[in-house]
């Protein structure tokens, strides 16, 4: 619970310097150290590491290209050949993020959350432009089969599930047993009625889940921080105003709004995205307001004034690190109800068409004349075990950062 500060002995022996003292956490470091103590907290971290570590290395985990192979005596690399930008900057930026939560110990908690959320944000956003890859569409995928039944390979190795979410075996497609097939030996989890592989198209979908999750949020909490800062710190006309706005977007059925939106814009997952975002943070605001109404009397704040430092610096450098924390542990509870608004528009079919996506493949469970159980067990139990494991870490950490709870008043 405390680090404690270590000093030289020969000082100490000499009596100069008083005995080492304890050095207590902040508020943040406490909280998340509280919450790691939860069983709950581990195994759903646990799952979102699972689905985070799939959705980086998905190409390598479930691709129809070879990851290597000597085809007429020549060696090559297809996987590598055909990875796009976007994998890459995954690759790279994931272990930068990685650095940024264990690292930066000289920021406090809260500017470490921020900087963590924007990289998350930025992952979340290549994670989905990832999916949008045009080019593998005109791809041939039964390319390297063929050439395999041809005799033309003389060494191949494949990745894990050699097949990717948009191959769907029209050159191996049983006339006496369609799609989709329940699961086998060649196929782990079964087929989709495409033909898709469903173990690969569950391993893509995570960058989905990720980058629908991140993405609306982070559009949800810039507005919510933003407007709910400004109308705390200036109050008057300004808080005024703010809290029409929020009545307005409050009042918006967000379900609604999305299925008008499809309707007339077609499935597109970035407008998706963002009508979510732009239409959930009311909460975010009215908590910031709050938070800034409190603190803008604070003597902090009053000294920050008085030295003469522009608003910005005052709001964003030393207000918002001191109210932003409980906001970002909401967020958590944010990230699960974007990855269900957008799970229930593919169930209802007016979500994504061919990229991979849970609730997509959660509604071809239902066939015309059967219950397709593998279509309906795995997909709806990634849904549910990512957002139980957002909904534990929320409620932890909210216990966490609660004074009352652990008798810090």
């Amino acid at each position: 619970m405390s680090e404690v500060v270590t000093l030289n002995p020969l000082l100490q022996e000499a009596g100069d310097v008083p005995p080492p003292r304890p050095r207590s956490r902040g508020l943040v470091a406490l909280a998340v150290h509280d919450a790691l103590q939860q069983t709950t907290v581990r195994l759903g971290l646990a799952w979102l590491a699972l689905v985070i570590v799939l959705a980086i290395f998905a190409p390598f985990l479930a691709n129809s290209s070879p990851t290597l192979m000597k085809a007429d005596g020549k060696w090559s690399s297809p996987l590598l050949q055909h990875l796009q930008w976007t994998d890459v900057f995954l690759l790279t930026a994931s272990p930068l993020t990685l650095w940024l939560m264990v690292g930066f110990k000289k920021l406090s908690g809260a500017i470490r959350l921020l900087i963590i959320g924007v990289m998350l944000l930025l992952i979340g956003s290549v994670s989905f432009a990832a999916l949008d890859r045009r080019s593998d569409q005109t791809m041939v995928y039964s390319q390297y089969r063929e050439m395999a039944a041809a005799g033309r390979v003389q060494w191949v190795l494949n990745t894990p599930i050699p097949y990717s979410p948009r191959d769907y075996n029209r050159d191996s497609f049983d006339i006496d047993n369609p799609p989709p097939n329940a699961p086998g030996r060649q196929h782990w989890m079964g087929t989709e009625q495409n033909g898709g592989d469903i173990a690969s198209r569950m391993i893509h979908a995570c960058r989905v889940a990720l980058s629908v999750g991140f993405i609306a949020e982070g559009v949800s909490l810039v507005i919510g921080v933003t407007v709910g800062g400004l109308m705390g710190y200036f109050a008057g006309i300004v808080d005024l105003l703010g809290m029409r706005l929020i009545e307005i977007f409050s009042s918006i059925p967000q379900l609604y709004l999305l299925l008008t939106f499809v309707a007339f814009f077609g499935r597109n997952l970035y407008l998706i995205m963002l009508i979510i975002g732009i239409t959930s943070w009311t909460g975010y605001a009215a908590f910031i307001r709050a938070q800034f109404l409190s603190l803008r009397n604070q003597d902090f704040v009053q000294a920050a004034r008085a030295s003469g430092l522009p608003t910005w610096r005052i709001v964003f450098g030393h207000m918002l690190p001191n109210g932003v924390s409980p906001v970002l542990v909401s967020a958590t509870f944010g990230v699960a109800s974007a990855i269900m608004s957008e799970s229930a528009l593919s169930f209802l079919g007016v979500g994504l068409v061919d990229d991979p996506s849970w609730g997509q493949m959660l509604n071809q469970a239902l066939g015309e004349a059967r219950f397709y159980w593998w279509l309906g067990l795995f997909p709806g139990m990634a849904i549910f075990l990512t957002v139980l494991s957002y909904n534990f870490i929320g409620e932890a950490l909210r216990d966490a950062l609660d004074p009352r709870v652990h008798g810090r008043e």
